[in-house]
């Protein structure tokens, strides 16, 4: 303890009578003398400072070189967002995002040459890497695994960008897009005839017309639907999303979207090679996929709704996997429906050219296998028959150890589905206490089920994401979508886009918060991501794919209208290169469409240079929390331009 006659140097400090005596001179003379030194000081480290700015110093001129090098762009801050101005249609005033102030900070010129890559020749207009034609022959024709994906090895590669078909015009808006397409933009013709007795598809003058028919729905896709809802309640918000296997044009997805149920159509790239990029050109969800030795890449209890109108798919062979594959993405209480051969074969074998017992032992043998998934067949009417998934496994399990009949699957993750091989096992169900107990958690309906919190992340099965973390998400991309469209006021015009891909879609908070919008999202889960939540996209409502950005993704060109890249290529750096990225999403993209990227800005510079050799327009724009934040935003326009009439680019794959 002090003691207390101790001193305290401090406010109430009281100097010794000699130093106060002379301290008057004493501080006049110190000022004095401290105040010349701090102002030289000052004056010197200002100097100094412009010196340094103006590129003098040999060290110092070659840093700054070192570093412009490495840049491609002036980045410039929109002073007012909501005036920002956006693509103007083909022909009108292009692109601008130029703001009133530049970012000093951020103030880069060009000094390293930009790459510029080259059109591919016309014959690849309608490219789609990892199911090419010519690739599919290397591979065994034995269960379609000829038709499966297979990509590119790395020197086949294409450095060059797609081209449109010469006369290529955006597509007609929703909803005018269900009904009609250019012929210019999908210009091929065997459809009408192929399926010309079924009314697919129609082709008049300058375009193509959607009547809405089927194989087994000659009346159309509404009034098939509609029969499928006097068997099944499809008004209530229960049943959200389907697949459709074999889709044809889609027309079942089509007309299922004014029911708020969001298709999953998939067919391969076969005979009727433009059958799924008809469908995408019409604004329906879809993308080229089959059936054959590998999972779907979706995740499990995916699905409220599954769909096979004459598809042609063999369920009952192999083992019954491709039904056991259906049942993995079907949600507990979901849906498998089966309209053509074999339903209903006692009035229509003749038209099939079948034999009674032919048709008789195929129904039963799918009969079997349902059974042996412990489906519950549901109903069968005329040519709709519909089977029911269980709830849960309770009463399965049971059985199973009477029976003995198509065991639990051991080991292999329900939610791994890429290049994952198909098994002849039946997907475990997540466990529940009572027989009325959902597995994995019963689901809200359509629209609350968008924004509550999904049963993944409410039973705590994904590492680090909470309740709170959701919500929060949920918030933040509300807002961050609200700033997209005061920079881009086009997001906010109904129809100029339609289909949008989400690159990195986390928990599908960016297609939530455009839930309200005539567009829909496919939302991707890179495979290389920390936490795989395609599982929670789905519980949303939501639909979307898994995806490895280092490969071509399975759709054909000019399928997307916008796409979003959150923190991509962070995520890929180091893994592939990112031309080869930036190439695939040119190819996916439309002439006029729009990418929105965001990144750190070190990467966004990068990014812009290789666009800029795409010949992108694009700019740079602050973070919606301000410009001191590291992350940034570059918006990008893919310019218009198309095959020559008649004419053929030069090929090329170098480097």
């Amino acid at each position: 303890m002090a003691s207390p006659n101790q001193q305290y140097h401090g406010a109430t400090f009281k100097p010794h009578k000699h130093f106060a005596a002379n301290s008057p001179f004493f501080f006049k003379k110190t000022n004095l003398y401290t105040l010349a030194l701090l102002l030289f000081l000052c004056t010197f480290s200002y100097l100094f400072g412009v010196w340094r700015h103006e590129g003098g110093g040999g060290v110092l001129s070659v840093n700054k070189s070192a570093a412009t090098a490495t840049t491609s762009t002036i980045v410039s801050i929109p002073c007012n967002p909501s005036k920002a101005t956006t693509a103007a249609t083909r022909g009108g005033k292009p692109l601008d995002f130029s703001s009133h102030h530049k970012a000093d900070d951020l103030d880069f010129t060009l000094t390293s040459e930009v790459k510029s890559y080259p059109s591919c020749n016309v014959n690849f207009s309608e490219y789609t890497p990892c199911e090419d034609a010519k690739r599919s022959l290397r591979f065994k024709r034995h269960q379609l695994i000829c038709r499966e994906r297979h990509c590119p090895e790395k020197h086949e590669i294409l450095k060059c960008r797609i081209p449109a078909p010469h006369g290529y015009k955006n597509p007609f808006k929703w909803p005018a897009s269900r009904d009609f397409a250019w012929y210019n933009n999908v210009p091929h013709k065997h459809l009408t005839v192929e399926k010309a007795g079924q009314n697919w598809i129609r082709f008049a003058g300058d375009r193509f017309r959607f009547p809405g028919g089927g194989t087994m729905f000659p009346n159309g896709a509404d009034a098939y639907i509609d029969d499928i809802g006097r068997l099944i309640n499809l008004k209530d918000g229960s049943i959200r999303t389907a697949i459709d296997t074999g889709c044809g044009v889609a027309s079942w997805g089509a007309y299922l979207l004014s029911r708020n149920v969001l298709t999953m159509s998939f067919a391969p790239r076969d005979t009727h090679e433009a059958q799924v990029q008809f469908a995408l050109e019409r604004g329906v969800p879809a993308l080229i996929g089959i059936l054959a030795s590998k999972r779907l890449p979706y995740p499990s209890r995916a699905f409220d709704m599954a769909h096979c109108s004459r598809c042609l798919i063999p369920w009952a062979e192999s083992g019954g996997q491709y039904l056991i594959e259906v049942d993995r993405v079907l949600r507990p209480g979901g849906y498998w429906i089966l309209s053509g051969p074999p339903i209903n074969w006692k009035k229509r074998w003749k038209g099939w050219e079948r034999t009674k017992g032919d048709l008789n032992d195929e129904q039963m043998k799918i009969e079997a296998v349902a059974k042996s998934l412990c489906w519950r067949k549901f109903v069968e009417k005329a040519d709709i028959a519909i089977w029911e998934k269980p709830i849960n496994h309770l009463k399965c399990k049971v059985n199973r150890k009477i029976t003995q009949n198509l065991p639990f699957c051991s080991a292999q993750d329900p939610e791994k589905a890429w290049y994952t091989n198909m098994e002849t096992c039946l997907t475990h169900l997540p466990e529940v206490a009572n027989k009325e107990d959902v597995a994995g958690g019963e689901l809200p309906k359509w629209p609350e089920r968008l924004n509550a919190v999904p049963p993944r992340i409410s039973r705590g099965t994904l590492e680090g994401i909470t309740a709170e973390t959701f919500q929060k998400d949920t918030v933040l991309w509300n807002r961050r979508v609200s700033y997209y469209k005061a920079v881009n006021n086009q997001l906010e015009q109904a129809g100029r886009y339609r289909n949008i891909l989400d690159t990195n879609a986390y928990l599908g908070g960016f297609a939530a918060a455009l839930s309200e919008d005539p567009v829909w999202v496919m939302n991707v889960v890179p495979i290389q991501a920390k936490v795989n939540t395609l599982g929670v996209i789905y519980e949303r409502g939501l639909i979307g794919t898994y995806q490895d950005w280092c490969e071509a993704m399975s759709t054909y060109p000019r399928t997307y209208d916008l796409i979003h890249a959150d923190s991509v290529f962070s995520l890929y750096d180091g893994r592939c290169e990112m031309e080869d990225i930036l190439l695939e999403m040119d190819r996916i993209l439309r002439p006029e469409g729009s990418v929105i990227f965001r990144d750190d800005v070190d990467m966004l510079v990068k990014i812009k240079k290789i666009s800029d050799g795409l010949n992108w327009d694009s700019q740079i724009i602050d973070h919606e929390d301000g410009p001191h934040q590291r992350e940034k935003l570059l918006f990008a326009i893919k310019t218009y331009w198309t095959a020559p009439a008649g004419g053929r680019h030069e090929s090329t794959t170098s480097s």
